[in-house]
Order: C-alpha cells, then sequence, then structure tokens
C-alpha cells in the first residue's frame, strides 16, 4: 500500500476516532435532545435546508464561477453538520445536548431531505440531479453515528475508562487529520489556483457569512445556540458534499478542488464570528473549551 492510499484512509480513521471522541463525553439524552423538542429542530432545519439553498441558487445566478464550484456551492447548502462539527461547538461555548442533539437529528434527517433538495435544485435549472439516498446513509452511519454511538457505549458501561483516553485520542486524532490533509492541499493547490477568479472567493464568502447570520437569527433566546445554529449551517459535511458533486459531475476533475476552496474560505471567514461568540461567551461568565 503506497502513500496515496494510506493518507484517505488516515483521514477516514482521524474522523472516526475524533467522532468517538464526542462520543465520550455524550449520553444518550444528549443524542435525543432536539428530537424531543421539535420547534428547535424545525428552526434548524428552515436555517439549514430551506435558507441556504435558495441562497446557493441565487449566488450561482448572480456571479458567473465554474460550473465545478457552483455544483459545490450547491452540495454544501444541502449537506448535513460535518463529523468534526462539535468540537467547534464546543469551543465557542455550545451546550453538550444542542451540540450533540444538532448533530445527530440533523444527520439523521439528511438521509430523507439530502435527496429530496439535491432533486428540488436540479428542477430549478432543469438539470437531472440525483443521491441516492443509500449513499448518504452510509456515509452518515460510518462518519457519525457508528462512531459517536460506539462512544457513547463505552461512557456508558466504563465511564473512567472514557474519561482516561478521551483527551489523547482526541488529539491523536486531530494530528492525523492536520498530517493527512496537507499533502491533499499541496497536490491540488494547482487545480484549487485555476477556479480563482469570477467572484468565487466572494461568493463562498457571502454563502458562508450569510450562513452565520440566518443561524444566528434563528437560534432561538440562548446566545449559545444561536452561536452553534449558525456554525452548523454555514459549515457542512465534505464527505457528502464531495459525494453529491461526483455523483453529479463525473468526471469533473475540478470538483474536488472546488470543495476544498470552500473548505478554506469557510475556515478564514469564519474567524471572525468565533472570535467575537467566544469573547460574548466568556464576558457573561462562560466557560470556553479550548
Amino acid at each position: 500500500m503506497d502513500l496515496a492510499s494510506l493518507i484517505p484512509l488516515a483521514l477516514k480513521a482521524s474522523i472516526f476516532v475524533t467522532v468517538f471522541c464526542l462520543g465520550l463525553n455524550a449520553t444518550l439524552e444528549d443524542a435525543l435532545y432536539l428530537l424531543r423538542r421539535p420547534s428547535e429542530l424545525l428552526r434548524s432545519l428552515v436555517s439549514m435546508n430551506v435558507i441556504m439553498p435558495v441562497v446557493a441558487v441565487a449566488l450561482a445566478l448572480a456571479f458567473n464561477f465554474h460550473r465545478a464550484v457552483e455544483i459545490a456551492l450547491f452540495a454544501f447548502a444541502v449537506s448535513p453538520i460535518p463529523p468534526v462539527f462539535p468540537k467547534k461547538g464546543f469551543k465557542a461555548g455550545g451546550r453538550s445536548p444542542y451540540v450533540i442533539g444538532l448533530l445527530v437529528a440533523v444527520s439523521l434527517l439528511s438521509i430523507i431531505i439530502v435527496p429530496i433538495a439535491v432533486d428540488l435544485v436540479g428542477r430549478v435549472f432543469g438539470r437531472h440531479t440525483y443521491m441516492a439516498p443509500a449513499a448518504v446513509a452510509q456515509l452518515i452511519f460510518t462518519t457519525v453515528l457508528l462512531p459517536l454511538a460506539a462512544g457513547m457505549a463505552v461512557r456508558h458501561f466504563a465511564p473512567a475508562f472514557a474519561d482516561k483516553i478521551a483527551k489523547p485520542l482526541a488529539l491523536a486524532a486531530t494530528i492525523i487529520l492536520v498530517a493527512g490533509a496537507l499533502p491533499i492541499l499541496f497536490v491540488a493547490w494547482p487545480a484549487i489556483s485555476s477556479l480563482i477568479g469570477n467572484g468565487t472567493i466572494i461568493a463562498i464568502a457571502v454563502f458562508v457569512v450569510i450562513g452565520l447570520a440566518v443561524g444566528h437569527l434563528l437560534g432561538g433566546p440562548d446566545p449559545d445556540d444561536r452561536t452553534v445554529l449558525a456554525l452548523s449551517t454555514a459549515t457542512r459535511h465534505p464527505g457528502v458534499a464531495l459525494g453529491i458533486a461526483s455523483a453529479n459531475a463525473p468526471g469533473n476533475k475540478l470538483v474536488f478542488a472546488a470543495v476544498l476552496v470552500y473548505l478554506i474560505v469557510n475556515a478564514i471567514v469564519m474567524i471572525p464570528y468565533l472570535n467575537w461568540r467566544k469573547r460574548h461567551h466568556a464576558g457573561v461568565g462562560g466557560t470556553v473549551e479550548i
């Protein structure tokens, strides 16, 4: 097995371990939190799965960017929360029940919502677009539900052991994720550079900013919940997004580069918002986990 084969495996393993570590600090009550609160869940779904696809369509009509970027933007607009999202939510002061509950609820519902949303977006543009529910279910199960449930099981049956291994495993997973991502960025950089222009960076930045604003406004009365929904509205599952993009643009080698461009711009644009929310959380007496 060569390095090119090992890197994707390392990334998948690091994501699995990261979500497993989240499960080590979560409970069944956390996982079911939003499923038992339909009004809060509805606000989250409207923010993520109704408003943002409309925003993506509007941006595609307003900007003349590359087809691969257009596909990637639509794919991110309908994708669920990424498996590593809770770490960012916790760092911004989010409550465990809301963060974990949002991850679980949106992930489960995405098996139904994503294929429908992909089809509707295609109809708007007069194109045949498709994403198999089974493909979404497989990604959600392997990257979110399975590792989270495994971590929760360890927490339930061996809480002391869970406390002992959580931080070392999380640190190791983060190091592997960064080490695996850097070579991919280096190899893909020429393709990434070719997509810059025609308003691509501006359009993606606008999409992220609108996502943050929409999520913040619809997050309810709790300031920390508003922060979490803002982050989840602007940050989506790259694996599902890539699956959608690849299924609807087979052979387009720039699709993967477009997904990476989105992730890079997303990470940069979010920095001011994250800093603002951390300062606000600390200012009202909260404890921010770093």
